[in-house]
């Protein structure tokens, strides 16, 4: 697979029912459509009279990787449980995909995905994919949210970023929890901020944050909205925090923008997106002055495209979700 090009993706299934062929249709039109994926389904290829089972086996080859759906009649055909004149092509297609994963179990496991759509079980995940020992992707519906950890097995990028580590203080921790803390939510240690920011308890991926930095303006912020902290003389040595797209957002499929600096220093930049926050840790050393920023940068395209830069048009709807210092 080149770095420039869309993904191949194969999907193999069977025709349980018309409504089953149906949901698995829309699913691939919503990967291509709508990701950007490149996908390759028979009932997108039934025009000229073809050799099905060459088809299979250019695509079960050519493909960076195979989505199994999940659905009763699959399994019982993949598992052998089947007479041999029911679903030919699924019999044919799991056969190839069990040597697969027999010649290769690691990479075989990568590549082969199994899926369950809306309506269907993971009880109907064919055995030899081991469906409660491994990864397994389970979509109630076609939106961004629901595919995004399929789309994270196909591009190998983690649905959630790790932050940076932070220096190990080995026996420190006990000191560490005796120091004094401050909610930054708190107004009296804000030495300046635009005047967008709002403070109140915020809900983050289910979880409420009752002190927390607000950003939600009725109108577009021209700049990046900020707040500015005095850190004193050496009291506070870390900054945590978590920082996201607030869970009752008008538009969920927007991005936000954190910035962290020290002393007029750039220290951390993440983006967010609905239902991944960011949990921030990060050492403040000898600084004394701290700046939390955050905006809503102009969406990308696709996930597989470049984006415009600039901030969007549109209200941010952002949270630092109980910023301490420590």
């Amino acid at each position: 697979m080149s770095k420039s090009s869309a993904p191949r993706v194969f999907v193999t299934y069977s025709h349980d029912t018309v409504a089953h062929k149906r949901v698995v249709r829309e699913f691939a039109e919503y990967l291509q459509g709508r990701i950007g994926l490149e996908v390759h389904l028979d009932q997108w290829a039934d025009g000229p009279r073809r050799d099905w089972s060459l088809w299979a086996v250019a695509n079960l080859r050519d493909a960076d990787f195979v989505l199994v759906i999940a659905s009763p009649a699959y399994k019982r055909r993949a598992e052998g449980l089947a007479p041999p004149d029911e679903g030919r092509g699924a019999q044919f297609e799991a056969a190839i995909l069990r040597d697969h994963l027999t010649r290769n179990l690691a990479a075989g496991t990568e590549r082969v995905l199994p899926v369950v759509l809306p309506g269907g079980s993971v009880e109907d995940i064919p055995m030899f994919l081991t469906p409660y020992s491994t990864t397994r992707y389970e979509i109630a519906e076609f939106t961004e949210r629901e595919v995004a950890y399929l789309i994270s097995a196909i591009t190998g990028e983690s649905a959630h970023t790790a932050p940076e580590r932070a220096p190990w203080r080995g026996g420190l921790e006990s000191a560490a929890s005796e120091r004094p803390r401050l909610l930054l939510a708190h107004q009296e240690r804000w030495l300046d901020s635009s005047d967008d920011f709002a403070t109140g308890t915020a809900r983050i991926e289910g979880v409420p944050y009752e002190h927390s930095l607000l950003l939600r303006p009725a109108a577009t912020p021209v700049e990046h909205s900020f707040v500015e902290f005095d850190l004193g003389f050496g009291t506070y040595q870390e900054l945590i925090a978590t920082a996201g797209i607030l869970d009752d957002a008008a538009e969920r499929f927007q991005t936000g923008r954190i910035e962290v600096a020290l002393d007029g220093r750039l220290r951390l930049v993440e983006t967010l997106s609905w239902g991944r926050p960011v949990r921030v840790r990060l050492d403040l050393a000898e600084a004394r002055r701290l700046r939390l920023a955050m905006y809503r940068p102009a969406p990308a395209a696709t996930p597989f495209g470049g984006g415009a830069g600039g901030l969007s048009g549109k209200p941010p709807e952002l949270a630092w979700g109980d910023p301490v210092l420590r």
